[in-house]
C-alpha cells in the first residue's frame, strides 16, 4: 500500500521532477533544466506517493488566482506534474494522490491540462474551456489602415522586468485566465531552453503600455520562415489590432501560429478573412470545483432561475441543491430542476458548455435546460493563455 507524503527539500523536488518527466517519456532534468525548474516548486504544495522509500507517483499545485464570469478573481490552484511510475500504474497510486490533493487544497477551484481526456473526470474535473490553434498566411495578410499607437521592441532584461507587471495589469481579462507565479516567469525567461531567441514587443497607447506580444521565428529546410506566438496580452482593441499589424508586416515571415479563444474575432482584421485558418480546436481548461457553494456565489448569472442538485463523490460537502439566479445563489430544499455531477458542473461553469448539450448527450437529467443555459451563459468565451 502506498503512502502519500508532502515533500520538503530540493533533493525530493528533483526526484519528483524526474519521476514526472519519466512518466511523460522524457529524460531526467539536466543541471541547466533543473536550475530553471527548481523555483517552481512551492513548499506545502508538492505531493508524492511512496512504496516504502521508493517514490512512485507525483503531483503538485501552483497557487494563484483565476477570473470567473463577471470578472471576479478567486483563489486558484494550478495542478501539474501528475505522474506515476510505469511499473506502478493501475494500482491506485493516481487515485490516492488525487484524493489527498483535493482534500487538502487551500483554494476553492483547481484547473489542469489533461494529457489524456479520460483520466480526470472521475476525480471531478470537467472540460470547461477550449482553445483554437490558428495559422495565419502572413504573405497574404492585409490589415487596412495604420496603427494608432506605438510598438517598441524590448530586450530580454527589460521584458523580464515589465512583462509580469503588464500581465498582472491586463492579462486576466477573460474567464479562465489565471495569474502567473514566480516559478512560471523563471521558466518563461529561460534563455538556454525552449524560449531561446524569443522576441518581445510592447504596445503603448495614450494611457501608457497596454499590450505586448512575445514570439520566435524559425526557418525550415525550404527557407520558409514560421512564427510561433508564445504570449499575447492586450488591455484594449487598439493595442490588439496594432500588435497584429506589427506581426503581419514583419519581413521574412511566411506563416504565423497562435492560440486564440473560440470567439476571438481575428479573422475580421484582414481584407481576406481566409488568411486565418483554424488548424484545430482542442480541450484546454479542465476545472474542478473544490468548494461548490463558494464558486457558485463567485460568478455572475443571466436572467432566470434554476435549481441544480450537485453530486460529488470525493468531496461530499459539496452535495446539495442550489438555487442559482441573477440575484445570487442559495442552498435550498426545493425540488431540483437538474441533477448534475460535479465534473459536469465544472464543464458549464465558465460558459463553454451548455446544460442542453449535456442533456442531449444524456449526461445529465432533469428539465428546463434552456433556462439553465441562459442563467449560466457568459458573453465571453473562456481561455487560459498560461500553460503549466
Amino acid at each position: 500500500m502506498t503512502e502519500i507524503r508532502v515533500l520538503t527539500d530540493d533533493a525530493q523536488y528533483r526526484a519528483h521532477s524526474t519521476l514526472f518527466r519519466r512518466a511523460m517519456h522524457w529524460g531526467p532534468p539536466t543541471d541547466d533544466q533543473w536550475k530553471v525548474t527548481q523555483p517552481s516548486y512551492e513548499p506545502g504544495r508538492v505531493l508524492a506517493a511512496f512504496d516504502g522509500d521508493l517514490m512512485v507517483g507525483s503531483t503538485q499545485t501552483f497557487g494563484g488566482t483565476m477570473v470567473v464570469p463577471g470578472g471576479a478573481v478567486v483563489p486558484h490552484s494550478a495542478v501539474s506534474r501528475v505522474g506515476v511510475r510505469a511499473d506502478y500504474t493501475r494500482r491506485g497510486v493516481l487515485s490516492g494522490l488525487m484524493r489527498e490533493q483535493l482534500s487538502t487544497l487551500p483554494d476553492p477551484v483547481a484547473t489542469l491540462r489533461a494529457s489524456e481526456g479520460r483520466i480526470y473526470g472521475r476525480f471531478g474535473y470537467g472540460l470547461a474551456g477550449r482553445v483554437r490553434f490558428l495559422r495565419v498566411d502572413a504573405r497574404k495578410a492585409v490589415i487596412p489602415g495604420s496603427p494608432v499607437g506605438r510598438v517598441r521592441m524590448v530586450d530580454s532584461d527589460t521584458a523580464e522586468k515589465v512583462l509580469p507587471e503588464l500581465h498582472t495589469a491586463f492579462g486576466l481579462g477573460r474567464p479562465g485566465q489565471i495569474s502567473r507565479w514566480h516559478g512560471w516567469w523563471v521558466r518563461a525567461f529561460d534563455r538556454k531552453g525552449d524560449f531561446e531567441n524569443l522576441v518581445t514587443v510592447v504596445h503603448s497607447g495614450p494611457d501608457g503600455d497596454d499590450g505586448y506580444v512575445s514570439y520566435k521565428v524559425t526557418e525550415d529546410k525550404e527557407f520558409n520562415h514560421h512564427m510561433e506566438v508564445e504570449d499575447f496580452a492586450c488591455a484594449n482593441a487598439d493595442a490588439w489590432r496594432d500588435l497584429w499589424i506589427y506581426l503581419t508586416r514583419l519581413d521574412l515571415v511566411d506563416t504565423i501560429s497562435v492560440d486564440a479563444a473560440l470567439d476571438d474575432p481575428v479573422n475580421w482584421l484582414f481584407e481576406d478573412p481566409r488568411v486565418v485558418v483554424t488548424k484545430d480546436v482542442f480541450d484546454q481548461i479542465w476545472l474542478r470545483l473544490v468548494d461548490v457553494p463558494r464558486m457558485l456565489a463567485a460568478r455572475t448569472y443571466g436572467p432566470g432561475s434554476v435549481v441544480i442538485e450537485v453530486h460529488d463523490k470525493l468531496l461530499p460537502a459539496n452535495d446539495g441543491r442550489y438555487r442559482v439566479s441573477s440575484d445570487g445563489v442559495e442552498r435550498v430544499d426545493a425540488p431540483a430542476d437538474i441533477t448534475i455531477p460535479v465534473d459536469l458542473l465544472g464543464a458549464v461553469y465558465l460558459g463553454d458548455t451548455k446544460f442542453s448539450h449535456l442533456a442531449a448527450a444524456r449526461r445529465i437529467e432533469g428539465s428546463r435546460f434552456d433556462e439553465a443555459d441562459a442563467v449560466f451563459a457568459s458573453p465571453v468565451a473562456p481561455l487560459c493563455s498560461t500553460f503549466f
